[in-house]
């Protein structure tokens, strides 16, 4: 039986994972959060690597509190890079998989075309270059996969979408920045592709390929225009409206551009990447249920 772990299974992904999980028998899940493992402690790490041991490990685990992070820096890195290195240390004798997910906010923000996965990294707050810090550890590892994301949201946790379906309710009018543009990315569609990545080297079709590689849902829009077709699809009875970045000054600096471009993992996976539209759309009933 193919076992896989995922940590972080309390979060966004985790639980999209754990909800697709019910329907493959063919594979024996384990979903781990910090109550069960503090993967920061390495001690703790190796003691259950030692007795577990998993074909795949999708590390959901993240420190993701962007605008905290600038004052809290330490307990970031601790989460997002030494963490990494303890999981690796831990898998490394048994030549465990590593799907490792990271974040836009590894790059500058101020391109104007998709990010390649190549495209130099320059982080512009502590969250950022924590998230670097743990690819740099990941890519140490021969059997390590990164997907960087973007502006992801699910019918899980906080986030985005369900600020703006609550604000939406409780409020006449919302102002929203219109001046940083990227993709939405639903959890839920993150997470069909990973299980696709794992299912295609089950299988022999596609063998696992080690790397980065970006995923998110295609399209552009700014967080206005996201936020518009929030109101929309959701029939909420509030207007909303755009206002520039320097209304809304936060600790942590946000990139202004952070658009992936997602063309190497859709050669290489053959993966079918729907809209950030059809995203919202599916988040939205899966809320609604």
């Amino acid at each position: 039986m193919i076992k896989v772990l995922v940590t972080g299974a309390k979060g966004q992904l985790g639980s999209d994972l754990k909800d697709l999980a019910i329907n493959l028998p063919n594979i024996k899940f384990f979903f781990i959060d910090i109550d069960d493992l503090d993967i920061s402690n390495s001690d703790e790490t190796k003691k259950y690597f030692a007795s577990n041991t998993f074909n795949f490990l999708i590390n959901c685990a993240a420190y993701t509190a962007v605008d905290q992070a600038e004052t809290d820096k330490e307990n970031a890195f601790k989460v997002n890079a030494l963490a990494v290195k303890n999981l690796i240390s831990g898998i490394h004798p048994f030549q465990t998989k590593l799907i490792h997910i990271s974040t836009d906010y590894v790059f500058r923000g101020d391109h104007d075309l998709p990010y390649t996965e190549d495209f130099p990294t320059e982080p512009q707050n502590n969250y950022g270059k924590s998230k670097l810090a743990g690819e740099e550890e990941a890519l140490m590892y021969p059997d390590a996969m990164i997907i960087r994301t973007s502006w992801l949201y699910s019918s899980y946790g906080h986030n985005f979408v369900k600020s703006i379906l609550k604000k939406g309710r409780e409020n006449e009018e919302l102002k929203v920045v219109n001046d940083q543009l990227g993709s939405p990315t639903y959890s839920g569609h993150l997470a069909e592709a990973i299980i696709q990545i794992i299912n295609s080297d089950l299988k022999k079709e596609i063998s696992f390929t080690p790397g980065i590689f970006h995923f998110t849902n295609t399209g552009v829009c700014s967080w206005y225009e996201f936020a518009l077709k929030i109101k929309e699809y959701a029939n909420l009875p509030c207007r909303i409206k755009a206002v520039p970045s320097k209304h809304y000054p936060l600790p942590a600096k946000r990139p202004a551009y952070s658009v992936l471009s997602k063309e190497k993992i859709i050669s290489t996976y053959k993966l079918k990447i729907p809209g950030w539209e059809k995203g919202l759309r599916d988040c939205l009933k899966q809320l609604n249920q």
